[in-house]
């Protein structure tokens, strides 16, 4: 298996960090906040801080995005990522805004976030079973079912 949807949600990911520090660059011009100084109007803050979040979750989302495309199922942890990135975005704009429009994205993130977190663990854990234990778990599942 070739990871290449893995790597495509990667560089996305990658370009829309790109894109929210871009931002806070942006908002220190606009509001005069030199650096290191990360305090400034409440307009520039959260700006800052909704780059700062988004940077906390990066790694998370990074692992749970691999080990679950690559132990589990590649395209259902891309469209998982894809969501992802696509609150994370929403939230971004919605805490740049007011800090109460960063809730429902926040969510909405937390929610793929878990979801690539169990895939990944489901994954890990049939992979462990098929090589360590000599156990199929999903083949016992399938026939369990019929």
């Amino acid at each position: 298996m070739e990871p290449v949807l893995l790597g495509a949600v990667t560089i996305l990911a990658l370009l829309e960090q790109a894109y929210f520090s871009l931002q806070v660059i942006y908002a220190r011009r606009k509001y005069k906040v030199s650096p290191p100084n990360t305090s400034g109007p409440p307009e520039f803050e959260r700006v800052f801080r909704a780059q700062v979040n988004c940077s906390e979750y990066f790694p998370l989302f990074i692992t749970a995005l691999w080990t679950s495309g690559i132990f589990l199922h590649q395209g259902l942890s891309c469209v998982c990522g894809l969501l992802y990135l696509y609150g994370r975005l929403q939230y971004f704009w919605g805490y740049a805004a007011s800090s109460q429009g960063r809730l429902a994205p926040l969510y909405f993130c937390a929610k793929a976030l878990w979801a690539l977190i169990g895939c990944s663990s489901v994954g890990v854990v049939l992979s462990f079973c098929r090589m360590y234990l000599k156990v199929d778990l999903l083949q016992i599942t399938a026939s369990a079912l019929r």
